[in-house]
């Protein structure tokens, strides 16, 4: 009886150790893929370059999808889930959002962010509720009013100040001003850009050199508007000058968010080997801990 038990129990954690990290694969499929990607688009290469690796199973979808691809089934069956979007930042759906946000802050999920996706309602979404959180270790029992809190950031205002920012408001009030997500300059010429790994032992870039660059990509700027990042794994760097904190991990409620900064549209930054790289150790790393 008890051999028995014990090669039950074997079997069963042999099963469990060969279980996929099943990664949902989400792209707004913008037409200008077509000048990187050709007949495919962006999502899609990402998606078909993960699927033929061990240990992942991968679907793609897109914001034209039933629910957007973001049906609650799906979504729980899902560990990481990695996300493009550009310019139909509005058209994403509130409720499907919300989904994954709580998903994520209930450990049930990940998220990697990539490149514009930095304006999407969920990466917006979970930098707003990761600032309250910040807000409130920083500050215990005051009252909190919330500014900024709509529409998630995709609207562009003018801020004198670099966002989440708390400022006292009246008696017991204080305000927190969310973070807008964005960033002062950006430059779409094309010029080639310099990755350094200041975290040499994160899982992440296991795999990766020391510094790397990108033939052809969009600039960032710093200052980035998010809450400061539990870890900054990659800054990315330009001949003129500019530099950007390029791969950056947060914890959100018991979920995790990493954005990693390249993939333009109209460059084929995700036809290169380092940053495919990236999204597999983060999908890896990001996946392992999802609990469902």
């Amino acid at each position: 009886m008890k051999r028995h038990l014990i090669t039950t129990l074997l079997f069963t954690v042999a099963l469990h150790a060969a279980d996929p990290i099943h990664v949902l694969v989400w792209d707004e499929q913008q037409p200008k893929q077509s000048q990187g990607y050709g007949d495919k688009f962006l999502g899609d290469t990402i998606a078909a370059h993960l699927s033929t690796l061990p240990g992942l199973s991968v679907k793609s979808t897109n914001l034209n999808a039933p629910e957007q691809g973001l049906d609650d089934a799906t979504l729980d069956t899902t560990d990481v889930l990695i996300f493009w979007s550009h310019v139909r930042q509005k058209d994403q759906d509130d409720a499907r959002v919300e989904a994954v946000v709580k998903r994520v802050m209930d450990g049930k999920l990940s998220l990697i962010a990539l490149h514009s996706a930095h304006w999407s309602k969920p990466f917006v979404r979970l930098m707003q509720e990761r600032s309250k959180a910040d807000a409130m270790k920083e500050m215990p029992g005051v009252q909190w009013e919330y500014t900024n809190d709509k529409p998630y950031g995709i609207v562009k205002p003018k801020v004198a100040r670099i966002t989440p920012f708390i400022e006292k408001g009246e008696g017991n009030t204080w305000k927190l001003t969310l973070p807008q997500c964005v960033f002062p300059s950006y430059r779409a010429d094309g010029a080639p850009s310099h990755v350094t790994t200041l975290l040499p032992d994160h899982p992440i870039v296991k795999g990766l050199p020391a510094v790397w660059d990108i033939p052809q990509t969009e600039m960032y700027g710093e200052p980035f508007h998010v809450p400061s990042p539990d870890e900054v794994v990659f800054e990315e760097k330009w001949d003129k000058g500019e530099q950007f904190r390029s791969g950056c991990v947060w914890k959100v409620g018991v979920g995790r968010v990493f954005y990693f900064r390249p993939g333009h549209e109209t460059y084929p930054v995700f036809k290169q080997a380092e940053p495919l790289r990236v999204i597999e150790n983060a999908a890896r790393w990001l996946g392992a801990d999802v609990a469902h």
